[in-house]
This record gives C-alpha cells, structure tokens and sequence, in this order.
C-alpha cells in the first residue's frame, strides 16, 4: 500500500468535515466580497446592516463545521457547550463597552431620536450629525471638529435634539430696575423681528437683587443658520437698546469703576458699512460634511419614492411606455447606487 493511500484513508473520516469547512469559508470569502469588498467607499449608516448579516452568518458556518466534525455526540456537545460558554463570557466580559454601545445604536435607530443632519447637544457637546454608526455618533462641531460620542453616552444622558421644523432662537439679558419693562420689551421684539425671527415675545425671567432678568425669543424655520441668527439677534438687541439710551450693565459695575453721572456706557454709533460681496454662511463651513450627509439623505429619499412610483406605473404597463419606464428606472436605480457609494464630503452629487 502506497503512502499516498495511506494518507487518504486517514483523511477519509474528516472528507465531510473539510468539505463544509471549505464550503464555508469559500461561501462567507464571497458574500464579504459582495457585501464589503466591493463597495469600500460605501457609508458605515450603511454598511452596518451588511457587517451585522456576515456576523450572523460567520457564527452559523462555525456551528456548521461543529456539527460536521468526524468526533461522537458527547464530544460535539460538549464542543457547542464550550462555543456557547466563551460567546457568553465575551459578552459578560464587554457588555459595558462594546456590546452596550452596539445594543444603544440598535436602540437609537429603533427610536429615531435624530437622523443624519439634525443639531444635537449632549452636556457640552453641540454638533450637526455626520454618521450613525454601530458604535458610536459622530458630530461636527462648530469649530468643524468631528467628535464621536459613544452612543452609550447618549442613552445615559440627555439628549437635546433641534426639531428640524423649527426652533426657537433666544438671548438674555439683564438690565436694571431704573428701566421700565414697558419700555425694554417693544425694543426687543423690534430687535427680533429685524433678526428676521417669527413671532417673537419676551419673557421676564428673574428678579434678582440688583437687576431684571429678560428673554427674548423668536421662531426661526431654517435651523441651518441656527447660530447665525443667534449672533444677529445679540446684534440686533445692542442695537436697538444702544440706539435708546439703555445701558446694558449691573449695577454693581459702578461700584467697581465709578463713573461721571452724566456717563453713559454706550458705544459711539457709527456707520454700517455694506459688505462688497455675499459672504458665505459660517454654519457652511463648520458643518460642511453635515450638511453634505443630510443632502445625501434627502437626494436618496426622493429618489426611492421615484423608483417606488415607477415601479408601481410598471406593473400597469406594457409596449413602449413599458420599455421607456424601464429606462427611467434602470437612470434612478444607478443614481440611487451612486448615492450610495459616494462619500459623505461629496458636495457634487447632483439628481435629475
């Protein structure tokens, strides 16, 4: 008998056992292609359904070449009692980090608390959402920082989150007894409506023990220039309360720095110069990748209820109105898949 037989009846028990285990690994090697692989500038808001689904099945073809394996019943059971025991030891073990933020993205999504785009303050982080992903948030600040933000962190603490319908813009202030509030409260809604803020109010906060507290507040429907219209209202406030005479200062800064009577601490008014050209909104540089990532969103959405649309005109159809929605459907999906794969900075990505 030849060596070479001799090696083949050894291997003989475990054929079925190296089938399946290179039947998995060639399986799960092609689907990480298909899945992965292949769109590699494919967003992590997307890719996550595709990392969670090759997990599943990595985790099934494991239990696959367990239950294949040339050994008796007691061994593989004891073998899937082991595999058992260490997945649960690996979740006990990081349950407070990893599998905790995983379980918290999961959570977030189910909730829809935000979505990509939306304004969001955690303690003191303040940012326009870039990325969902599985483990953590990431924000853009308005230095144009990106911050991850566990999303742990965000389950176990108050979110804030800006409605994009709208919000409020407001600013305090605090002005001494010797002003009648009659007086204050007109300057400040014409304060707010020239920051070009809906209806506005004004609100008398505190009393305190030596000046008056006021809130001016206002709407404003597009929450992209948020914090520019919460500069122009502080500008807009000094302006008109300035402009009357009204300081702006506690009482107690005369006893730090005594001054004439008849001293008012006003500003000298001077004249407003034009800006030569439009000048660009901050908020387009400090959330720039924000606001591209929003703009995909909405790109994707309005092409998908398109598709949809088409989709149901085809099932009615037939002849040449039948192959010329085929086309526009084969346009929109390739659009749709362009969408998909293009990177989140991208601000060229345009839709017919």
């Amino acid at each position: 008998m030849s060596v070479f037989e001799n090696v083949g009846e050894l291997l003989l028990p475990f054929a079925p056992f190296l089938t399946i285990v290179a039947a998995v690994v060639l399986c799960l090697w092609v689907i990480h292609w298909i899945l992965l692989r292949r769109t590699l500038t494919l967003e992590n808001e997307h890719r996550l359904p595709r990392q969670l689904a090759l997990l599943g099945l990595s985790c099934l073809g494991l239990v696959a070449a367990i239950l294949a394996m040339p050994v008796s019943d007691a061994t593989r059971n004891q073998l899937l009692t082991v595999l058992g025991l260490l997945a649960s030891g690996i979740i006990a073990l990081s349950s407070t980090t990893l599998v905790a933020n995983a379980m918290s993205g999961l959570m977030l999504r189910s909730t829809k608390s935000f979505r990509t785009g939306d304004f969001i303050r955690v303690e003191n982080h303040f940012g326009r959402v870039t990325e969902r992903r599985l483990f953590d948030t990431e924000i853009q600040t308005e230095e144009r920082e990106l911050t991850a933000l566990p999303n742990l962190f965000l389950i176990t603490n108050p979110l804030t989150v800006v409605r994009s319908s709208g919000t409020l813009v407001s600013v305090s202030l605090s002005l001494g007894y010797d002003v009648q509030h009659a007086v204050v409260e007109p300057l400040l809604l014409e304060a707010a409506q020239q920051a070009e803020l809906e209806e506005p109010f004004v609100r008398v906060m505190e009393l305190g023990n030596f000046a008056v507290t006021y809130r001016v507040s206002g709407f404003l429907a597009d929450i992209k220039n948020l914090l520019t219209a919460r500069s122009n209202l502080c500008k807009m406030v000094l302006d008109r309360l300035h402009g009357h005479g009204i300081e702006i200062v506690s009482p107690s800064f005369m006893n730090q720095r005594p001054l004439p009577p008849d001293r008012r601490v006003i500003p000298e008014a001077r004249a407003e110069v034009a800006p030569t050209e439009e000048q660009p909104s901050p908020e387009d540089l400090m959330f720039d990748k924000a606001e591209s990532a929003e703009r995909i969103e909405q790109q994707k959405h309005s092409l998908q209820s398109k598709i949809d649309e088409i989709e149901t005109r085809l099932k009615q159809s037939n002849g040449d109105d039948r192959d010329r929605l085929k086309n526009e459907l084969a346009t929109l999906q390739s659009q749709f898949n362009a969408l998909e794969n293009a990177p989140a900075n991208d601000r060229d990505i345009k839709t017919k």
